[in-house]
């Protein structure tokens, strides 16, 4: 219990003290993002804050998990460093797809063959329950891939990404605390301690964006906590803090980012494109184009992703498939009402800007 607190006050500490230290080198060196078309801020603004934050929970994670009772905890450390570097790579000079989607490859693989975080059922979904090995191992890596990636798309807004995270490793931290994983509330909750304060400094007016290095490294470690949550309900079957639909809210927890993901890729493939092609069509954005702020955004997108949890964890008793359905259903309905009203505020400006053209004219 105590080492999990100073877990989480340790890397809060290390990033609080980091980041602005970070800031200096970054503006000096110029290393910062530029507005441009797809961004919502107006004058340049430092990339650097993941590693404040790998710095933070790399250290916590270090210093107070008990290696003997973790250890795998080498592996996920070795992880870490992959995506560190891949992510600081592309935050000074941006990689492509390619290189930067074999690099996460590289560190799911580590994860799933050296840490054997594997998630080795689907708990009945489509009646399926035990997955042979190999489905076991290529179903777990293209879950951390997703989850990695939806971390880095939904980054586009201030405190976003940062509080997301925050919420997952909160919930996650506890639960994995109640059921006696202390190595894996440390690692949560280090985590959680970075990210609590790197939003001081990321909440508007923005000072520093957490860059590829810290919302690849959010999805690698919330990638990390929700397989292990899953795995554990495979081997516990009951218990005072167990789900009787663990995939399911597992999935309510990470909606937001998986979603949004999940969507903008069918969206950039019906389209012909690259799933990968960037555009302004994720629902932060939507969001920002209507009229909201930047904390507006990520207040409304915070209060859905809790009622999302809320919802899941009511509907246990359903089953994984049932649950799952409801969520997705809802997540369709709630997004098509924004798109509706997003074509209009769209449709509206247009006619606004016809009109003034037509005055001038005349």
């Amino acid at each position: 219990m105590f080492d999990v607190i100073l877990s989480f006050i340790t890397a809060f500490t290390l990033t609080y003290f980091a980041i602005p230290s970070i800031i200096k080198v970054a503006e000096i060196k110029n290393l910062c993002d530029e507005p441009g078309t797809r961004t919502s801020h107006t004058r340049s603004i430092p990339t650097l804050g993941g590693i404040a934050i790998f710095a933070g929970v790399s250290f916590s994670v270090i210093f107070w998990t008990p290696f003997t009772d973790f250890g795998e905890l080498q592996y996920i450390l070795c992880a870490f460093v992959v995506i560190f570097l891949i992510g600081v790579k592309d935050d000074i000079i941006p990689l492509t797809p390619t290189k930067k989607f074999l690099g996460q490859l590289f560190a799911a693989g580590v994860l799933v063959f050296k840490s054997k975080i594997t998630i080795p059922s689907f708990f009945g979904v489509f009646g399926i329950y035990e997955l042979p090995y190999w489905v076991t191992i290529l179903f777990t890596t293209f879950v951390i891939l997703v989850i990695i990636n939806s971390f880095n798309l939904i980054d586009g807004i201030n405190g976003l990404s940062g509080s997301i995270g925050t919420i997952i490793t909160f919930m996650l931290g506890t639960w994995f605390m109640l059921t006696d994983k202390v190595e894996l509330s440390i690692l949560a909750f280090s985590l959680a301690g970075s990210l609590v304060a790197f939003l001081k400094y990321n909440y508007s007016p923005a000072k520093i964006f957490m860059g590829d290095t810290g919302s690849m490294l959010v999805g690698l470690i919330s990638a990390t906590l929700v397989i292990e949550f899953i795995e554990f309900h495979h081997v516990t079957k009951t218990g005072p803090f167990t789900f009787k639909a663990a995939p399911a809210f597992a999935f309510g927890l990470l909606i937001l980012p998986l979603f949004d993901t999940l969507r903008v890729f069918a969206v950039r493939i019906m389209k012909g494109k690259s799933p990968f092609h960037p555009d302004r069509n994720h629902i932060h954005h939507m969001l920002i184009d209507i009229g909201l702020t930047h904390m507006q955004a990520t207040g409304v997108l915070i209060l859905m992703n809790l009622l999302f949890v809320i919802i899941v964890a009511t509907l246990q008793d359903l089953g994984n498939l049932r649950a799952i359905a409801i969520i997705l259903t809802l997540a369709w309905i709630l997004t098509s009402y924004l798109f509706f009203v997003y074509r209009r505020k769209m449709k509206q400006s247009t006619n606004d800007e016809s009109l003034q053209k037509e005055h001038l004219l005349h």
